[in-house]
């Protein structure tokens, strides 16, 4: 895959120009918090009918497990529209208000991507279907206050077996959307059991123990609310245990889901470093120093050509991976790791370029280039560290025959 077709430019097209109508004015607010990213998210979903293309993969999903009679964990739906389009919308959001992407991301992509890969036919429909149709929000619960990168090894949050449910006691933090959430996917190990032992569970937040913490004050991402999760002895029936009784251990489905929120990182470096290319060359052309644009400088050409071939880079990488999902070929670990690591650096140097070559207008709060070199940073940091994704690379090139 070289390129998009032209009905994906179409729809790339439709999209940015929804996001210039209907996003790109309430950023500043979204931003302050003074405005909420979900109602622009349920407008998002009604405008471009994600709610009714939901309704309908559910039932065609439905119509097929009533035909096979029966339907496993894990099959059926998977997402709305393909992978392209997917890539597409994450992107154009992003290069207008990432930390809008990031929330719409964290509950379609993470809490319902996790239901729809592990969980039971019920499940799916009672849980995911809601967060696909934008009627619930769903966060995806991994990270704790001394787990981060060894999110396994030093997981507190244990639950326990109580009759027909369970017991779960632990706390979350760093959580997409947990402020408002209404729905989470948390990891536990079990109790009594091996260390290794990992399960997860779809908690609710009416259930009695599940508290929240208001949202965190953060570096960047503003738009997108992050917190807390605490658990306290929060009374989960069996049939909250995602995959049902008969599921296994749950740590391969939560690298699953960390792999996915690597690619997923894709799109959204490609859409920051799009739009800083955009805001560059705009300035460049339009200030002038010493009675000529500074888009005749060398130093300024270099800043931008540095931004466009970074961009082609990613550009490549995104079609790398496009390709492997319609092709059904699964990238290795390594390629997940190299992906993220690469973009995620390079995003936030392209940002840093940008607000250098626009000065003291690319420095003001307010301004794109400003908000976007703040949020680049999270993607060194979310979904494993540059400096684990490091060592991934290397474990699995040393350990390769």
């Amino acid at each position: 895959m070289l390129d998009f077709t032209e009905e994906q430019k179409l729809a790339q097209s439709t999209i940015r120009a929804w996001c210039a109508q209907h996003l790109e004015p309430h950023v500043l607010k979204l931003e302050s918090g003074e405005m909420s990213v979900y109602p622009v998210m349920r407008e998002l979903a009604g405008t471009f009918g994600i709610p009714d293309m939901a309704r309908a993969a559910f039932a065609k999903m439905r119509e097929r497990r009533e035909a096979a009679k029966e339907e496993r964990p894990g099959t059926g739906f998977k997402g709305l529209g393909d992978a392209s389009l997917m890539a597409i919308l994450t992107m154009e959001l992003t290069r207008c208000c990432p930390g809008f992407a990031l929330a719409f991301g964290a509950t379609l992509g993470l809490f319902g991507g996790a239901v729809m890969a592990r969980g039971t036919p019920e499940q799916k429909e009672k849980w995911a279907l809601p967060v696909f149709t934008l009627e619930k929000i769903g966060a995806w619960a991994l990270t704790e206050p001394g787990a981060g990168s060894d999110a396994f090894g030093s997981m507190k949050t244990v639950a326990r077996k109580d009759g027909d449910g369970y017991r779960i006691s632990g706390a979350k933090t760093f959580i997409t959307n947990a402020p408002f959430a209404d729905c989470f996917v948390v990891y536990a190990k079990m109790a009594g059991a091996e260390a290794s032992d990992v399960r997860a569970f779809i908690v609710e937040r009416t259930a009695k123990g599940v508290a929240t913490s208001a949202p965190f004050k953060k570096m960047g991402m503003h738009a997108s609310p992050t917190g807390e999760v605490f658990l306290d002895d929060v009374r989960v029936p069996a049939d909250q245990l995602l995959g049902g009784e008969g599921a296994k251990n749950a740590r391969d489905a939560a690298k699953s889901s960390l792999n996915q929120e690597r690619f997923g990182m894709t799109p959204m470096c490609v859409g920051i470093v799009d739009r800083c290319l955009v805001e560059a060359v705009k300035y460049a052309k339009t200030r002038e120093q010493w009675g000529r644009p500074i888009a005749s400088f060398q130093l300024v050409q270099e800043k931008i050509a540095r931004i466009y071939t970074a961009r082609s880079i990613m550009y490549t990488l995104l079609f790398r991976q496009l390709e492997a999902d319609k092709t059904g070929t699964p990238l290795t670990a390594a390629e997940a790791s190299a992906s993220k690591l690469y973009c995620a650096r390079t995003a936030t140097e392209c940002a840093m370029e940008a607000v250098q070559l626009m000065g003291g207008a690319g420095y003001m709060t307010g301004s794109v280039v400003e908000m976007l070199a703040r949020d680049a940073k999270l993607f060194q940091i979310g979904g494993g560290t540059d400096e684990i994704q490091i060592l991934r690379i290397a474990r699995e090139v040393l350990e390769s025959p």
